[in-house]
């Protein structure tokens, strides 16, 4: 049998003896091999495997790790750092720093969480700064861990000022800094910056690892609600469905569900119940799904199935005027032609843009429409559009 099989097994007398060889011989090619496999191992297996090599190490063949440190995964990182300080301490520091230094990035990465076990690391803060910035993520993450624990405040300023860039990019790289630093006092200029980027949903997504939305929708309802709303529509194309899991989306909606509706929480069970519908129902979205996942995808469908959609639909209208945060996600379920024919007023283009293309949809488009509109918008790639309608 396959070694990688029998170290993911569940047999321990297969796996035991082959995560000691591994550990005991430093065999970084069987390593290498586990590392390939990540994409196809469930996370709850990668866990259990951590586990089975930590178990397999002590004093005497702990630094047997560190010619796999080649080999990044962040399902063995935590592993690593804590592995090597808790038998090497200061002993491995100098080993430790080079690899910091002048490893390659993945070496680098498992350096960095060493380092965040070790907590001795002042010196290096030049050098962590750097890393901070590093294309390669884990080794970003990790060197980004080591400035929250110092209180790097000159970092955290940097990554603030990136959120008032006119480069979205740059914005969300400020967004994903500030996220992994844990700067929890950020999320209200955060959220600012996902309402006007087309990254919104990315934005979204890592909110909820900087504050969790029970607190955020405590803090600021509508936010919290706009943030689910974003995570939804995101789903499963930017957002993994493992995520129903970490966001705890079930007790969210079930919350939701049970208390006094809003025009915002209306929206968003409106929003679930038919994201959550299509999903349950293409087994294409479902098929690399752990059981887990499928269960908690299929209780929040079945959770949902009993909200009345015109109950939701009458509450929503409330949020279709040109400066809702919420008004793009509504319009996709205005079905009266007068509400939309009331925003043909706006100056906000791209919205403009958005009805007359509903309008359409609907059959209900007309040359006035799109006459009145036209005298409004000044954009020409969005005037080419409205003539092509």
């Amino acid at each position: 049998m396959d070694l990688i099989k029998k170290l993911t097994g569940k047999n321990p007398s297969e796996y035991e003896p082959i995560a000691k060889s591994l550990v005991d011989n430093s065999d970084w090619e069987l390593f290498a091999k586990l590392v390939k496999q990540d994409d196809f191992l469930f996370d709850f297996i990668k866990e259990n495997v951590a586990k089975r090599l930590q178990r397999a190490c002590n004093k005497e063949n702990y630094k047997n790790l560190i010619p796999l440190m080649k080999y990044y995964s962040p399902s063995y990182d935590t592993m690593f750092g804590e592995v090597l300080n808790s038998f090497g301490g200061n002993e491995i520091y100098s080993e430790m720093k080079n690899l910091y230094l002048n490893g390659n990035d993945s070496e680098k990465a498992y350096a960095a969480k060493y380092f965040s076990f070790n907590k001795d690391f002042s010196e290096l803060l030049p050098e962590i700064r750097k890393n901070a910035k590093s294309e390669f993520e884990p080794l970003g993450v990790n060197s980004i861990e080591l400035l929250s624990m110092i209180e790097d405040n000159e970092s955290k300023s940097e990554a603030l000022k990136m959120l008032d860039s006119s480069d979205e990019f740059e914005q969300y790289d400020g967004v994903k800094f500030l996220v992994n630093y844990g700067a929890k006092d950020t999320v209200d200029k955060i959220i600012d910056v996902m309402k006007k980027s087309r990254f919104s949903e990315n934005i979204a997504a890592e909110i909820p690892y900087l504050i969790s939305i029970d607190e955020l929708l405590n803090k600021d309802f509508d936010n919290g609600i706009l943030v689910l709303c974003n995570i939804i529509n995101a789903m499963p194309e930017i957002i993994p469905l493992s995520a129903v899991l970490d966001y705890g989306l079930f007790e969210l909606f079930e919350n939701l569900y049970c208390g006094k509706l809003t025009s915002t929480s209306a929206l968003l069970l409106r929003m679930a119940k038919e994201k959550f519908e299509a999903l349950a129902e293409n087994e294409e979205y479902l098929f690399d799904c752990d059981k887990n996942t499928k269960d908690e995808i299929l209780a929040i469908r079945d959770l949902l199935s009993g909200v009345n959609e015109g109950k939701l639909n009458s509450l929503l209208y409330d949020e279709l005027y040109e400066d809702s945060d919420f008004v793009f996600f509504a319009l996709e379920y205005a079905d009266e032609i007068g509400e939309l024919e009331a925003l043909l007023d706006s100056k906000n283009q791209t919205l403009l843009l958005k009805v007359l293309t509903i309008l359409k949809e609907k059959g209900a488009l007309t040359q006035n429409h799109k006459q009145m509109t036209l005298n409004i918008v000044t954009s020409d790639a969005i005037r080419q559009i409205i003539d092509s309608l």
